[in-house]
């Protein structure tokens, strides 16, 4: 499903009413400004569907702008991780860019236009510094339903708050001793209106600029300007911005009385703000502060881990970024905040797998079947493969890659007289209706033969360690020759070829729907123990060889990825994406 598939949003009607209007200089500019202060996680993946896609379905610019302006928690991992995600997601910023490559912005690069702007609101009287303590604070602000007081800086001298703010920049006081705030009205509904802060003082080194600054600009603040000098005509924000709309509009009146709007095609560009509902899904934590908890306390193996809703973690896991688009396509833009279901997602996953992944068979509970009158005088097309052992004699399958796309080609994997197959597949006293490997039943061994257990051999606790049973020549290929019905068929991986493999078999990171229905502080009591499994696994020979991210369908299993971090040559290690199939389905 395409963006031209969907409803016309609010967000592009939106956008084509001022495309028509001529609002836009010919050029529709939208942006994605995320922090550098952890890895992008599924909800901002529909935030850059959002943005990119806008800008593409308008022929238009979408920059990257990194919102570096709090450099407590922000890095350069961050950032360049945050640049490769969305590059993988597939899609690319556009525009002039601040000088460092096209179309690509820091915010911490316009901090000396920031400051100069702070300077002029203060030499205007339209800000002021405050040594309120954020307690004291409250208290002045006051509730939506009554006006706050005014603090008692509020009418300090233009002249007297420009030496304060120059004291802030220069190091003299201590974190929270004054920050600057806009005077704007201590009497508005809008808590939010009521003498906002726009610098605070942090001491604190920023990892793009160093010691250069100890006062840094709020994102409130620093947001409109950053629209604004870059020239954007439309930025969308997720719904709990939607109350400071009123700021990100007075200061953008104030850079339009400064003469700072950037003018295109004849046209003054004024940014505006319009909010839509982020995305929310069950099962899963999306704070970053809980998703750093996580990674930092040892409960996952890191940002990337599979369990995890980062970008990288669902790569890792195998997702594709084109279902992930596809996803967030169906959750489609509204104003209205909801939840989704983990499953939609996975059903996106299986639907481009199922018709693109390569067909594998492997083994992941492997018990040996030995086939007792396979023999080279029974299959003349065998290759001896040591000293005209019989049960070394190996016969060559012929399966289709992807039976759903005919060009993906066929591959020979090895049979021999000995082979692995799941232990599922195998039941001394079988139930009624079960129709794979017992005692006295035939099955079809996939591609190969027509195959007929005759019993089993255990160790001493009682646990099936091998079946024995015979095969059919005249089935080579799975059918018999004078035409009698099997009606199973199972999987299985050739013994003295097949690769030992380690595969993760992952599953939701949380018991719970709503892990956080006990607040953020007991997020953890809910975490899924069993949400990784560690299993070896026998698997084709070809797979030996699979590069790290290539995804397969291991046949009557479900879909696996060759790991990005721990699978090497000859050693491969598989992370299940998703089982084979699912009762969900999409309305």
């Amino acid at each position: 499903m395409s963006e031209s598939d969907t409803s016309r949003h609010f967000l592009r009607q939106w956008i084509e009413k001022d495309v028509a209007d001529g609002r836009t200089g010919g050029t529709v500019v939208t942006r994605f400004p995320p922090e550098p202060n952890g890895y992008i996680h599924i909800g901002h993946a529909k935030a850059v569907c959002v943005d990119f896609g806008m800008a593409e379905l308008f022929g238009g610019e979408c920059h990257l702008r990194l919102d570096d302006t709090n450099p407590t928690k922000e890095s350069d991992e961050y950032a360049e991780n945050i640049k490769k995600d969305i590059r993988w997601l597939g899609f690319r910023w556009s525009g002039a860019g601040d000088g460092t490559e096209p179309g690509f912005y820091n915010a911490s690069n316009m901090f000396d236009t920031m400051y100069a702007i702070a300077e002029n609101l203060i030499k205007a009287g339209q800000a002021y510094c405050c040594n309120l303590t954020q307690e004291e604070w409250k208290e002045y602000r006051g509730v939506p339903e009554k006006p706050g007081r005014p603090s008692p800086s509020r009418d300090t001298t233009p002249e007297r708050n420009l030496q304060i703010f120059r004291e802030m920049r220069d190091g003299k006081y201590a974190d929270g001793e004054w920050c600057l705030r806009a005077k704007i009205d201590m009497a508005s509904p809008n808590i939010h209106f009521r003498d906002p802060v726009l610098y605070r003082i942090r001491h604190v080194a920023h990892y793009h600029l160093g010691d250069k600054w100890c006062i840094y600009p709020m994102y409130d603040f620093a947001h409109p300007i950053e629209d604004a000098l870059e020239g954007v005509t439309h930025s969308m924000c997720t719904l709990e911005f939607e109350v400071h709309r009123p700021l990100y509009d007075w200061v953008v009146d104030r850079l339009d009385e400064m003469g700072l709007l950037v003018v295109r095609g004849g046209v003054k560009i004024r940014p505006q703000q319009r909010e839509f509902a982020r995305l929310n899904i069950t099962s899963t934590v999306m704070s970053k502060r809980l998703l750093l908890q996580l990674v930092t306390e040892g409960h996952v193996a890191g940002w990337d881990d599979p369990r995890m809703p980062t970008v990288c973690g669902m790569r890792r896991r195998g997702y594709t970024p084109g279902a992930i688009r596809e996803f967030c396509a169906r959750v489609g833009v509204s104003k209205v905040e909801s939840e989704s279901d983990p499953a939609l997602l996975e059903w996106c996953v299986r639907e481009e797998l199922n018709q693109t992944a390569p067909r594998r068979m492997a083994v992941l509970d492997p018990v040996r079947v030995v086939i007792d009158n396979w023999g080279a005088e029974d299959s003349p097309n065998a290759v001896r493969t040591s000293n005209l052992n019989p049960a070394r004699a190996v016969k060559t399958v012929e399966l289709p890659n992807n039976p759903l796309d005919e060009s993906a080609g066929t591959r020979q994997i090895p049979f021999g007289g000995e082979i692995w197959i799941d232990r599922a597949d195998f039941m001394e006293v079988p139930e009624k209706k079960f129709f794979r490997m017992a005692p006295g039943q035939e099955v079809r061994l996939r591609g190969a033969c027509i195959f007929k257990c005759t019993g089993c051999v255990k160790d001493e606790t009682g646990r099936v360690v091998e079946i024995h049973g015979t095969w059919d020549p005249d089935s080579w290929g799975g059918n018999a020759a004078d035409g009698r019905k099997v009606k199973g068929t199972i999987h299985w991986v050739d013994c003295a070829t097949g690769v030992k493999a380690e595969v993760r078999l992952y599953d939701r990171l949380f018991t719970e729907k709503n892990p956080l229905k006990d607040g953020p502080s007991e997020f953890l009591k809910y975490l899924n123990p069993d949400s990784l499994q560690t299993v070896s696994a026998y698997v084709e020979p070809a797979l030996a060889a699979a590069e790290p991210l290539a995804r397969f369908q291991f046949e009557r299993t479900g879909y696996f990825v060759a790991d990005e971090r721990d699978s090497r040559p000859g050693a491969p290690v598989f992370n299940r994406t998703v089982t084979l199939k699912d009762s969900y389905r999409p309305s």
